[in-house]
């Protein structure tokens, strides 16, 4: 198990946490949850051994294997599928040791010829050989389409290259998995699948995340920081709440109990202290005050408000579209004869799996893109709001909120710009217990949440009547995730939402479009039956793969079986040959001892005077068992090195 005693965490001269005794037994699956700043990441760094404690102890089981997902992917020629598999640390180990031990054998080493054997039978008990199966099923189930399984790692972009990140750490064969916002860069699909995944993963798991309806389905506790302490809670996400909000309500009320009580006893030592006949009991109540052990006031956190402006009024139709085709190359247009209406007050969420265009649709619906075909036409009076994660790269780094907002609107007094940037968590720079980024903070310093609540708070500010919104709640914390989620939802003007956050998707659409075979239709259902919809999409697929590609997997398996029989050969027949030899020289010297020994047992040749005669064929016979002797070790482990290596591939019928 994973064991903290007395363990004090420290980053320069802030604490993280304190006095910290916890246990995390092996096998359970545990969400770390808490406020941007608080030190989860910090603690996944100590258990990684990045960090040391400032003082006590952390221990994790000897010989663990710890695994996380790696925050830079350097621009490689590797094939995707072979960076996965370069996850797995004990298979890599054992092709590597087979590539060897079949070049020595290569050689004349004979020696190798049996370890081939003993390599091909370890490979077989930790299943290597299916091991690039379950890579690929990794990839795709992140979202890869089977062609891109071979492309190098540097054609990918970065949100890809974070994918493959990921399908690494989950390759690997880890004791330990450390996750930390596996979701930021993954779509509904890709989530919904590395739910079922880890749910179905046996070690140990620490996973960061600020989807309540992710942490719900994927872990079995939560540990809560706060304060400088950290909490475990039995249940997911939901449980927690439920749990905290029980405990912080019977933390408070015994708080007040508690000051209630003393109120009562220093009025009484007030009152009655100077008075003789009642000095006696007032001493007795001062000394019932020292001796009392205060309860701390819970601390409960402060909510986050968000409240949007009143949206101006909107023209009916906002947008229409007919038969448009939208892209980036007019050859290879993502969309084709979309055909849809926006009007006021419509709630749309965007359905479809990465790469359908979903985020083509926003940005055609904002006008940064123009039609390839067909024609788009906006109502006068419509203001739009776009939000996309790119538009946090625009911020201007020296400048702070502030200044951001200022220069957005010029007429804005300094304290209402003050108050508007506070509902976004930008307030004054001595605030906070984590030292987060305050209204006067340059934005060189931020974290990607930051950024992304202050892109938000320039786009809302605007006065939006359609608010277009490509995944708004990626960084986000849980805090700020709700108080948009509630904000979102009384919002007064039209609304477009792209978004693997469900919770998201289900408290503020009233219906869905569907992106699929670049077409746009109407999705008739909810989320549950999009994930059935899914399924039954993949099983068609599957069922109704072309013939070449089953064609093309038939002759890759045959490949398979001819190299792996191969392989097979080539290390039987250097251990065939010397077996054979050593049959012939053994055959040759047995029928010499036999012959020995029946001229030994002739009574003649003791009685002859030629004693050296009788003692050459004395140390003939003696050589002769010895070298036999070693022959017959020789043979007997020739038989188990072909023994280990077991029987010709069998060819599978495809």
């Amino acid at each position: 198990m994973i064991q903290f005693q007395s363990m004090q965490l420290a980053r320069g001269a802030r604490t993280l946490l304190d006095a910290l005794s916890l246990q995390i037994h092996p096998g359970w699956k545990v969400g770390l949850v808490g406020a941007n700043g608080c030190g989860k990441s910090s603690l996944f760094a100590l258990l990684r051994g990045l960090l040391h404690p400032a003082r006590g102890d952390v221990s994790v089981p000897a010989g663990w294997r710890i695994a996380h997902v790696a925050q830079e992917t350097p621009a490689l020629d590797t094939p995707a599928i072979e960076y996965v598999l370069d996850g797995d640390a004990p298979l890599r180990t054992l092709q590597a040791q087979l590539a060897q031990a079949e070049a020595q054998a290569e050689a004349g080493d004979h020696a190798a010829a049996v370890r081939i054997g003993e390599l091909h039978e370890q490979m077989q008990q930790i299943d290597g050989y299916a091991a690039p199966a379950r890579a690929a099923a990794l990839l795709q189930g992140l979202g890869f389409a089977q062609a891109t399984l071979h492309n190098p790692v540097a054609s990918f972009s970065g949100g890809w290259r974070m994918r493959l990140n990921l399908a690494q750490a989950l390759m690997s064969r880890a004791d330990l998995l450390l996750l930390d916002e596996p979701t930021n860069h993954l779509d509904l699909e890709a989530v919904l699948w590395l739910e079922q995944w880890l749910r179905g993963f046996s070690g140990t798991l620490l996973l960061i995340s600020h989807d309540r309806a992710f942490l719900d389905a994927a872990v079995g506790h939560i540990a809560h920081m706060e304060n400088r302490q950290l909490r475990l809670y039995s249940g997911n996400y939901s449980d927690f709440e439920r749990t905290r909000a029980a405990r912080l309500a019977n933390e408070r009320a015994m708080f007040d109990r508690q000051q209630r009580e003393i109120a009562h006893m220093q009025d009484y030592i007030r009152r009655f202290r100077a008075k003789a006949t009642k000095a006696r009991q007032a001493q007795s109540r001062i000394k019932a005050l020292e001796r009392m052990e205060r309860i701390a006031c819970a601390r409960v956190d402060r909510p986050v408000r968000l409240t949007l402006r009143e949206a101006p009024p909107a023209p009916d139709p906002l947008l229409t579209l007919t038969d448009v085709a939208a892209g980036y190359d007019a050859d290879k247009p993502v969309l084709q004869s979309v055909r849809c209406v926006l009007r006021p007050g419509d709630r749309i969420g965007l359905l479809g799996v990465n790469g359908a265009g979903k985020s083509t649709l926003v940005r055609l619906l904002a006008q940064e893109l123009t039609p390839l075909a067909g024609t788009l036409r906006a109502g006068k009076g419509i203001v739009t709001g776009y939000f996309a994660q790119h538009q946090t790269d625009a911020l201007r780094g020296e400048d702070s909120p502030l200044q951001h907002l200022l220069r957005l609107d010029a007429t804005l007094r300094e304290q209402d710009a003050r108050n508007w940037l506070g509902g976004f968590g930008f307030r004054s720079d001595a605030e906070g217990e984590h030292a987060e980024a305050g209204a006067n903070t340059p934005c060189t310093t931020f974290s990607g949440g930051e950024k992304a609540r202050l892109a938000l708070a320039l786009l809302i500010w605007k006065t939006p009547n359609l608010l277009l919104l490509d995944e708004p709640t990626n960084h986000l914390d849980l805090a700020m995730r709700d108080a948009l989620t509630l904000a979102l939802r009384d919002f007064s003007g039209a609304l477009i939402v792209v978004s693997h956050d469900r919770a998201l998707l289900e408290t503020t659409c009233d219906r869905f479009w569907l992106v699929e075979d670049a077409r746009v239709r109407e999705f008739d259902g909810d989320l549950e039956d999009y994930r059935a919809h899914q399924a039954e999409r993949a099983r068609a697929q599957t069922a109704a793969a072309p013939h070449a590609q089953r064609r093309e997997a038939r002759a890759s398996a045959r490949q398979a079986e001819r190299l792996a029989r191969a392989d097979w050969l080539a290390a039987r027949r250097p251990l065939i040959k010397e077996r054979d030899a050593l049959e012939k020289r053994l055959a040759t010297l047995t029928g010499e001892r036999s012959l020995l020994e029946t001229r030994l047992a002739d009574p003649a040749l003791y009685a002859a005077t030629d004693s050296a005669l009788l003692q050459d064929l004395l140390k003939r016979q003696g050589a002769l068992v010895q070298e036999i002797d070693a022959l017959e070790t020789r043979w007997l482990t020739l038989e188990e090195g072909l023994e280990a290596l077991g029987e010709a591939p069998e060819a599978t019928n495809m």
